[in-house]
């Protein structure tokens, strides 16, 4: 199936990789910082992802949760605090001592640090009741402005169909993903919002709705999958790139042949070559 904007014709620029390190490598080091960004960089990721919400006051920061409690020392709303306050929290210690001092990163901070690793990034981004179009809206804005042109051009991710137009509206040519958790016909949400992937939890695929998918057009991207059997089933099935917690343990076990780039989908494997690459 051909669109004049279809997801295929994107697919190049995005030169995505077999594994992606999710929210850095949050399997060794804490979440959503800049530490956890070396770290996946240091494991031999060439491409992470990291979620990202606006504060009260309009500053766009790496951080998962609608609050604070469970990656940082401190406690609140995150869309009720000025990023002062979050920039006070520890967001290290939690995960372990050698991370004490980590701070909640500013995107602007975030993308600086990958120009200097050379990361790519998928960059989901979070939006409370209220906010998403402003999410999406000043997300795009800022990527657009910073983005270094030395990187390959980032992928905007989210659940949130509102999020997800907005961005489009304001930076139009830059990948967008549509997030699912059950992958099931919502997919096909993803035309309406020209999106180039389809991020979607790996519990709920089958080969049968990856190769639909594909057929579509889009490549498949899965999370969050962290043991290198399910991650060679899913190439197999032609899932383009998974997110890892700890992606130097699925690049270790990578299949035999799989390139570490996918900037097109990888072709679907029959018969004697799908068992081989399950083995």
């Amino acid at each position: 199936m051909h669109r004049p904007d279809s997801a295929a014709s994107r697919l190049g620029e995005l030169d995505l990789p077999s594994v992606i390190g999710h929210r850095g490598a949050a399997g060794v080091a804490p979440e959503n910082t800049l530490g956890g960004l070396r770290r996946a960089s240091a494991l031999g990721c060439r491409w992470v992802e990291f979620d990202v919400r606006l504060t009260a006051d309009r500053e766009l920061i790496l951080f998962h949760d609608d609050r604070l409690e469970r990656t940082t020392d401190s406690c609140g709303n995150v869309g009720a605090l000025p990023s002062s306050a979050i920039r006070c929290c520890d967001a290290g210690a939690w995960f372990d001592a050698s991370f004490a001092g980590e701070r909640v990163p500013t995107l602007a901070e975030a993308i600086e640090l990958l120009s200097e690793l050379g990361l790519g990034a998928n960059v989901e981004l979070k939006s409370q009741r209220g906010n998403a179009i402003q999410t999406g809206m000043a997300a795009a804005d800022l990527l657009a402005r910073l983005w270094p042109q030395h990187l390959p051009r980032p992928l905007i991710s989210s659940f949130s169909p509102d999020t997800l137009e907005a961005a489009r509206y304001r930076a139009p040519t830059m990948a967008r993903g549509l997030l699912l958790r059950g992958a099931g016909g919502r997919w096909r949400r993803a035309e309406a919002l020209g999106c180039a992937t389809v991020n979607a939890d790996h519990r709920f695929l089958r080969p049968a709705v990856v190769a639909q998918i594909r057929n579509a057009g889009y490549s498949v991207l899965a999370y969050t999958v962290n043991e290198p059997a399910r991650a060679r089933e899913l190439f197999a099935w032609g899932v383009c790139s998974v997110f890892s917690d700890v992606p130097h343990m699925i690049l270790a076990q990578m299949p035999p042949g799989l390139p570490q780039s996918n900037a097109t989908p990888p072709p679907l494997l029959a018969g004697s070559a799908r068992r081989e690459a399950l083995m």
